[in-house]
């Protein structure tokens, strides 16, 4: 989905995370966004991006900011990124050039609040990550390669613990902590803790199982460290989430 995005016409969501990976394209004005721990200061040209479960927020916006936001399903997002031997959308920001800008804006203006876009939808995140490569080669600010690593395969197995992603990557479970830590601006264990989350409730909305099974398929330990999760990261607890509205108004919230 690509919809554009101004304060006047939207207002504001509060702190937020969702299994879709995002993007956020400013085309005109600027934006200051808070993305975990960073405080990010965005212009017109600037593209940011978001993986599932990064929490980001508009924190200040100037009142001609005009920016494309845009998304996929995480499954659709690894199928457009295995060409590129890519299993899972990573976090960046970058200052595109005019010509880069203008390439990037006009797929999305092409597409933008329409439906049944697939394929031009999958074109745009595949050209925006190919600006990403291009310019993280260009201007050295690749991710170090125990991050894109970790990102990839908790993305996959988020029930794996520290100890065993660690082994899995050849590196010490310090070693791994530190530089996720420093790139994505979020702890490892709870950046894995909302995938679990939001696993749980991939699988509660399928309805093939009651709340403990679908705590247990999804990593928890037990429905009790689900529940102190969700508390700790939504601040209420899985039946109130789920079953009286409080997700829905959650979704639709903004500040005025």
């Amino acid at each position: 989905m690509v919809w554009k995005y101004t304060p006047v016409n939207w207002g504001r969501r509060p702190r937020h995370f969702h299994a879709e990976p995002e993007m956020n394209l400013v085309v005109r004005g600027s934006a200051v966004f808070g993305i975990g721990r960073a405080v990010v200061h965005a212009a017109s040209g600037d593209l940011l991006s978001f993986p599932p479960g990064q929490d980001h927020v508009l924190i200040e916006a100037s009142p001609d900011l005009y920016l494309y936001a845009f998304g996929l399903d995480p499954s659709y997002s690894s199928q457009v990124l295995a060409a590129e031997q890519e299993s899972v959308a990573l976090p960046f920001r970058m200052r595109l050039s005019m010509s880069d800008f203008e390439a990037l804006s006009a797929r999305a203006a092409r597409i933008v609040d329409r439906t049944g876009v697939d394929l031009p939808g999958a074109e745009l995140w595949d050209h925006a990550h190919w600006l990403r490569r291009k310019y993280s080669v260009r201007e050295g600010q690749a991710m170090h390669v125990l991050t894109r690593r970790a990102l990839s395969t908790i993305s996959a197995s988020p029930d794996l613990g520290l100890t065993a992603l660690a082994k899995q990557l050849r590196a010490s479970p310090s070693e791994v902590s530190r530089y996720f830590h420093r790139d994505v601006g979020i702890k490892l264990v709870q950046y894995r803790a909302r995938l679990r989350l939001l696993h749980f409730i991939s699988l509660v909305d399928k309805g093939n199982d009651n709340l403990l099974a679908s705590a247990e398929r999804s990593g928890f330990g037990s429905y009790s460290q689900c529940h102190r999760t969700f508390q700790s990261e939504l601040g209420c607890g899985p039946r109130d989430f789920l079953a009286h509205g409080l997700r829905q108004r959650m979704q639709a919230a903004y500040d005025p």
